[in-house]
């Protein structure tokens, strides 16, 4: 479904033509690589959850800092996001890629060798900085190299490793919680951000790239790597007209004046949409509300482990499907859903629910995360890819990334004092209502992007 565009078949888009099996795998191992920066976003936000357990201890910290330590990769993120995006326009795809292994294995080495709290600090800052840079530019670099037909399986495999990451860092954790040796548990990343950065030196700037900045030639070598030459022969062109559609230097102010406003004005909203619906808050109240099951709770980190496994789960079952089922409909589905267990989970927390209220609050908070690990957490993702033309797609992905940020800090930090102030089902019932007004905005404004080219999203925007 188009909603009110015609579809069309894809021309001139990279990937349109079938890759063989030799490309494929050459496909695969360029995608692992770069994926492994989401696997590092994922195992970073991850494993302060088990380490600050023992952190507090050995630096004597109190609730301001130990909230610091937490907080602050997410102010981090944002300014990495917003700068990826700038250096990846200019330098290109595989530079940013590089740069941001480079920072991971900074602030993992800083982290794990830090001798008190104020390094501490800057280590996580940096690795925020590193989370916030490959959250907006592997999925871009993914888009880019991936066939139209399997774009939304390439650039969803982002998300996957995103959330492997979060459950091995939790396992992690667990692992050295016996010794309490935290410091090992930030070493452990070190192994990926090395293994990243080796690879990322291996793989090939994205052909869009480099013809929009006018080296034809390699452009053509890396096409050639995947298609026959009268592939390359039908997928450049579309290359061509983009660059010679950018017109100049990139800047902010051209940025919002130019035709890719509709497309930013989409990936904005669902950047806050994604947080303001409130899935890291019940990430974080799901220890208390497993509590309250009557379940054992001394060990929160198996408990982190069921959730990061949820997590896993619903990725992987929708990476065969998006590219079938579309974004549009996951979307749809996701919030939905989503809404329609904040009402229960809302009810939990009131005499209404009775004895039910653990298992109520149980149930409905692991199905609204499944729901969101199957359509809103990695559809923004990949739209966020797709829907951007050329000439500004590194740029906008890296805004609306930074909102994205923004989002998950501004509703980590009000939180608990929302849900203070006007009680805890209130609270849920405000994150179901944003879950209605964001399924409203998905029906009348985004687009359906599976199995179309660049140019016929731009079209549908422009027509909208």
């Amino acid at each position: 479904m188009t909603h009110g565009f015609p579809a069309r078949p894809v021309t001139h888009e990279h990937g349109d033509h079938d890759v063989p099996p030799h490309a494929r795998r050459r496909l695969a191992t360029w995608a692992a690589f770069a994926a492994l920066g989401g696997f590092l976003f994922g195992y970073d936000t991850g494993v302060v959850s088990g380490a600050l357990l023992f952190i507090r201890e050995d630096f004597r910290l109190g609730p301001f800092q130990q909230g610091s330590v937490v907080s602050i990769l997410l102010l981090g993120a944002m300014a990495g996001a917003l700068a990826a995006g700038r250096l990846a326009d200019r330098y290109g795809r595989r530079p940013a890629l590089i740069v941001i292994a480079v920072v991971y294995t900074i602030g993992l080495l800083l982290a794990a060798l830090s001798p008190g709290y104020p390094l501490l600090l800057m280590a996580r800052l940096v690795l925020g900085l590193g989370v916030g840079g490959a959250s907006a530019i592997v999925p871009v670099y993914l888009s880019e190299i991936a066939p139209t037909r399997i774009r939304g399986l390439l650039v969803s495999l982002n998300q996957l490793l995103v959330t492997i990451g979060i459950l091995v860092s939790y396992c992690v954790d667990l692992a050295l919680a016996g010794t309490a040796n935290w410091r090992g548990m930030f070493a452990v990343g070190l192994i990926f951000s090395v293994a990243m950065f080796l690879g990322v030196l291996t793989v090939p700037e994205t052909p869009a790239w480099l013809e929009r900045n006018g080296r034809h030639d390699r452009a053509r070598r890396v096409l050639g790597a995947l298609h026959p030459p009268h592939a390359v022969d039908d997928i450049l062109p579309g290359y061509t007209r983009s660059r010679e559609e950018q017109g100049g230097k990139q800047t902010w102010r051209r940025l919002f004046a130019s035709s890719a406003r509709p497309a930013l004005v989409i990936g904005l909203t669902l950047a806050a949409l994604q947080q303001l619906a409130g899935i890291n808050t019940i990430i974080y109240y799901a220890p208390s509300i497993m509590e309250k099951t009557g379940l054992n709770a001394s060990n929160s980190l198996v408990y982190a482990i069921l959730i990061g496994a949820i997590n896993v789960v619903l990725t992987a079952i929708v990476l065969p499907v998006v590219d079938r089922l579309g974004r549009r409909p996951l979307l749809i589905i996701s919030l939905t859903v989503m809404a329609a267990a904040t009402v229960p989970l809302g009810l939990s927390f009131t005499p209404v629910a009775g004895d039910a209220s653990s298992a109520l609050a149980l149930g409905s908070m692991l199905v609204y995360i499944a729901a969101f690990a199957a359509g809103l957490g990695p559809v923004f993702w990949l739209l966020n890819s797709e829907i951007y033309p050329p000439f500004a797609r590194a740029q906008a992905a890296g805004l609306a990334t930074m909102v994205n940020w923004l989002a998950n800090f501004v509703v980590g930090l009000t939180f608990l004092p929302l849900a203070a102030a006007i009680g805890q089902a209130l609270t849920f019932w405000i994150f179901g209502v944003i879950c209605v007004l964001a399924l409203v905005f998905v029906i009348r404004s985004v687009p359906e992007t599976k199995g179309r080219s660049f140019r016929q999203i731009d079209e549908e925007l422009q027509h909208r």
